[in-house]
């Protein structure tokens, strides 16, 4: 599923191409697509028509788009979903859901998803921040996150790091792949728990999350597969630089130790036995 880095790269593109236009057509070809969008497709589409974009804009890992109706376009990519500039003409994706045009006749706006998980929606005077989306913690590439906020509340929780970094009320944006490589380059392993964290190391963790994300953003996020691209349908790689997330049985870039898969929330976590010793007592799984 996207992280951060891939939702901010998707983000950056469409300030680009899409602020400033106005929408002159919406074509819903998918209802799953817009199945948030409770009033239906025909509604979504009603109410976007002769709307100008004014921005784009991003929470965790979500997306919208305020109107200069003081609505907004939510966006949430889910397993597969993928926001496209194609040319007025061009041929269909096979999984095309929603179909975006423009009054001056450039590139057109399309979501794409195979897996029917993403989908878009349109929030009444959810142009400022939309209430679907505002109990959605503040992540760490925000100028108003709160670092001495973070800590806190991350001590005070009782449960697994790794648990904590992805609950998306905490902090968000954080996803399975940079989890796992902030934990390496702060040393810990996932089961740590968090109300046993000092403060430096809460801190440090902090710090190597946020430098992962940013990294990771320079590199245009990570691709595994076709199903993330950026809006041009270019593939990330930041996959080059990952030093954990799914080097199962290679050698620990520190140390030379083979990194270790482990099952973790129907899900896998990876990390090197020697750097990150699983803490004594801590449960599998």
């Amino acid at each position: 599923m996207p992280e951060l880095p891939e939702v901010e790269t998707i983000r950056q593109g469409l300030v680009q191409w899409v602020v400033g236009r106005r929408i002159t057509a919406v074509e819903v070809r998918h209802p799953r697509a817009v199945r948030r969008h409770e009033p239906g497709g025909q509604h979504f589409a009603d109410v976007l028509t002769g709307r100008t974009v004014t921005d784009v804009r991003r929470r965790g890992k979500y997306l919208w788009l305020p109107l200069d109706s003081g609505d907004a376009i939510i966006g949430h990519l889910g397993m597969s979903g993928q926001l496209l500039l194609r040319p007025v003409g061009a041929a269909d994706e096979l999984h095309l859901r929603v179909r975006f045009r423009f009054a001056d006749d450039g590139p057109e706006l399309r979501f794409v998803d195979q897996r029917t998980f993403g989908g878009l929606s349109v929030s009444e005077g959810g142009a400022e921040l939309p209430a679907e989306i505002a109990h959605i913690a503040r992540d760490p590439r925000d100028p108003e996150f709160s670092d001495a906020g973070f800590v806190a509340a991350l001590r005070k929780r009782r449960t697994e790091v790794k648990r904590a970094l992805l609950d998306q009320t905490l902090i968000s944006g954080v996803g399975n792949i940079y989890a796992d490589e902030a934990l390496w380059r702060a040393r810990l392993h996932g089961a740590r728990p968090t109300d046993a964290l000092t403060g430096p190391a809460a801190v440090r963790l902090l710090g190597h999350i946020r430098d992962v994300l940013d990294e990771a953003v320079k590199q245009g996020g990570t691709s595994f597969d076709e199903l993330y691209v950026n809006v041009n349908g270019e593939s990330g790689y930041f996959d080059r630089s990952l030093n954990a997330y799914g080097r199962e049985g290679e050698p620990c870039p520190r140390c030379g130790t083979p990194i270790r898969r482990e099952a973790f929330m129907n899900r896998s976590s990876y990390s090197c036995p020697r750097c990150q010793p699983r803490p004594r007592g801590a449960l599998r799984g």
